[in-house]
């Protein structure tokens, strides 16, 4: 499907209002709720993994690249989109999950997972080795980061074996960290067109230094700030007028568009604008599994009102219980006092909540709320208080009164606006 891809990046390119989304997360239901979105569409879907999310030692969700593939093809299978229609992506693919070790150690590595994305039948690889390891610098120069790239790049070719062709490459990082935005937000710089065309010349050179033409040549996006971030409660909102000079400086690479990061939480007309500017590839994960929160924890007080339903221990207190048995994936993101940390572990946009939904306690009690609210019709009333859109939906009869369908109608109002936006204009 990478011609996929190339048909999104021209038709964007020669100004028409087409881009897709990029879907960043492993959540069963947020995928779920994408494969219906996609089929409803009739579009392609994107689906991507971050190195510290999937990895060849497992990331944080236990998951090889060969796991995600498998787990996302069932996904869509049991939801009805054809597997065709799916393109899978790794983000951030460098040595970030291991910048403790010395350069070449980190870099080892990281070919390895590379390797591993390409081999699992991965078509969109970001490489990112922007990251410093344990024995160089604060900050890498242009040169050290391209030459990283260009190794990862060879990994991945190799890798890819004769189905190298179908490999589309994206460059560039002016993004937060994979895993998490910046926490406390400052006034947002736009990319200047000038570090843009650096980054991309550099990159040039170096492959074709390194014998790699061809893999360049498949070089479709490059990561660029077009000005958008969101904090615990905050959202920077997208302004075209500050980006129309970077969106004019890629008419120069006639092959490439954006790819944006962090784009959660803007508004609909924000989509439609990033798209117009050429940001073609936008990136969503956090919002949905926000959404995906939200309507978890209204089930969770319809469970707790609903006379009918016997439902003994609250899902957010299972959910408080896990993350503060574990807390290495929030303590160093969240400040304040113990009731502001509590706040922001369940309301915070940041969404630390997310590594946590896989784990065994709080997955079983997930399901557990799911059948008790199965068991007995829940009251109508209890959805217009708690999910209001769904329940204006069930009263149109175009949703299930049934806690799972539910949940994913919520993921898919998100979707929705990223659709609308990327949908192909006629």
């Amino acid at each position: 499907m990478s011609h996929t891809l190339d048909a999104i990046v021209v038709a964007n390119r020669r100004g028409k209002q087409q881009g897709i989304t990029s879907i960043c997360s492993a959540h069963p239901l947020v995928l779920e709720a994408a494969c219906e979105r996609a089929l409803a569409d009739d579009m392609p879907l994107l689906v991507e993994a971050t190195c510290n999310q999937v990895n060849q030692e497992g990331g944080y969700t236990g998951m090889t690249p060969a796991d995600f593939r498998d787990a996302v093809e069932a996904i869509a299978v049991r939801v009805g989109l054809p597997v065709e229609r799916l393109i899978l992506g790794g983000d951030h693919l460098g040595p970030s999950p291991w910048q403790a070790l010395p350069a070449e150690q980190a870099m080892a590595r990281a070919e390895a997972m590379v390797a591993a994305y390409a081999a699992a039948d991965f078509e969109k690889l970001h490489l990112d080795a922007s990251m410093p390891c344990a024995d160089d610098p604060g900050m890498l120069d242009d040169a050290t980061v391209a030459y990283r790239a260009a190794r990862l790049a060879r990994v991945a070719e190799d890798a890819a074996g004769e189905g190298r062709d179908r490999l589309r490459y994206v460059v560039g990082t002016e993004v937060p960290v994979p895993g998490g935005a910046q926490e406390h937000l400052d006034i947002l710089a736009v990319t200047d067109t000038r570090d843009l065309q650096a980054t991309l010349e550099t990159h040039r050179n170096v492959f074709a230094e390194e014998d790699l033409e061809a893999a360049w040549r498949r070089v479709r996006a490059v990561v660029v700030q077009p000005g958008v971030e969101f904090g615990h409660t905050e959202v920077v909102d997208f302004v075209p007028e500050a980006a129309a000079e970077l969106s004019r400086a890629i008419d120069a690479w006639p092959d490439l568009v954006f790819e944006a990061h962090s784009t959660d939480y803007q508004i609909p007309q924000a989509y439609r604008e990033l798209v117009a500017c050429h940001f073609a590839i936008l990136k969503v994960g956090p919002a949905l599994t926000f959404a995906t929160r939200e309507a978890l924890f209204a089930l969770d007080r319809i469970a707790e009102e609903a006379p009918d339903v016997r439902w003994p221990v609250p899902l957010r207190e299972t959910l408080e219980a896990e993350m503060l048995a574990e807390p290495r994936y929030w303590a160093a993101y969240y400040e304040g006092d113990e009731a502001q940390q509590r706040f922001a572990r369940a309301y915070s946009l940041s969404d630390r909540s997310r590594y946590y939904w896989a784990r065994p306690k709080v997955a079983e009690a997930v399901e557990a709320l799911f059948s008790a609210l199965s068991a007995s019709p829940i009251p109508p009333t209890l959805i217009s208080q708690y999910l209001p859109a769904q329940y204006a939906a069930v009263r149109r009869g175009e949703l299930a009164v049934e806690p799972r369908a539910l949940v994913r109608h919520r993921i898919v109002e998100t979707l929705a606006d990223y659709a609308a936006a990327c949908r192909p204009s006629h």
